[in-house]
């Protein structure tokens, strides 16, 4: 899966057969606010959470903190616990 971080619309992206799918996102300090999750409505739940762990695994690489404010992304950070060391500190889902 090859994610493209489009710096000018602050999004990572994927296009798959059935189109484009993005995770929007805002930048401050060294914490990285995943905002809004765009999905088509006929994408396997797999491949979308493929693609937040490719996320995620890039904002680990980066050294960021991660603050998840769409509510399926906190879905996923409440079914996946190993990311939650990817969290700023306080900061409990």
């Amino acid at each position: 899966m090859e994610i493209k971080d489009n710096e000018l619309l602050r999004q990572f992206e994927i296009t798959t057969d059935t189109g484009l799918v993005a995770i929007e996102y805002s930048l401050q300090d060294r914490k990285i606010f995943l905002t809004k999750f765009c999905e088509n409505e006929n994408l396997d739940i797999e491949i979308q959470d493929e693609f937040i762990r490719n996320v995620l695994a890039i904002a680990e690489e980066r050294k960021l903190k991660v603050v998840p404010t769409n509510l399926r992304l906190i879905k996923f950070f409440r079914k996946n616990r190993r990311y939650r060391e990817l969290l700023p500190p306080g900061l409990k889902i």
